[in-house]
């Protein structure tokens, strides 16, 4: 089902750098139109399942299990990647769901996240609204950026 998962991660190192309140939101926006075919593939799937709850575990573990295969070295993955990753989710994946305003999007944010941190050993991540992460931004730094 979600082939390819790997492809929502293709501009991680340049959507992390330099992660201010302006880059942050043209980020999203980019990010929601180049990779947002995944989450409408994962919400949909959800939807029309007889069982959510089974749907999003199925979705949950294909995804974490991808995301692991496609990142690690020999079953490992570097702690450097591995932080990258969890702030991608935390930054852009998780919101991205949540932006939607599907009555599954928890669900399905709750379920790859447990997927998640059992998939990657030592990772406890949650996720949060893009509204609370936006507003967390500064415009400015001590008035002089």
């Amino acid at each position: 089902m979600l082939d390819n998962i790997e492809l929502m991660f293709t501009d991680l190192e340049l959507m992390l750098r330099k992660l201010k309140k302006l880059s942050y939101e043209e980020n999203m926006k980019r990010f929601r139109s180049e990779q947002g075919h995944f989450i409408e593939e994962m919400i949909s799937h959800v939807k029309e399942s007889e069982d959510p709850d089974a749907s999003v575990a199925e979705i949950a573990k294909e995804f974490s299990d991808g995301v692991f295969s496609n990142f690690s070295v020999k079953g490992r993955m570097n702690g450097r990647k591995q932080a990258d990753l969890n702030f991608f989710m935390i930054y852009y994946v998780f919101p991205a769901i949540l932006l939607t305003d599907e009555d599954c999007c928890e669900k399905l944010c709750d379920g790859i996240r447990d997927a998640w941190n059992a998939r990657f050993d030592g990772t406890n991540i949650n996720y949060t609204t893009y509204d609370k992460l936006y507003s967390s931004f500064r415009n400015k730094i001590f008035g002089i950026f």
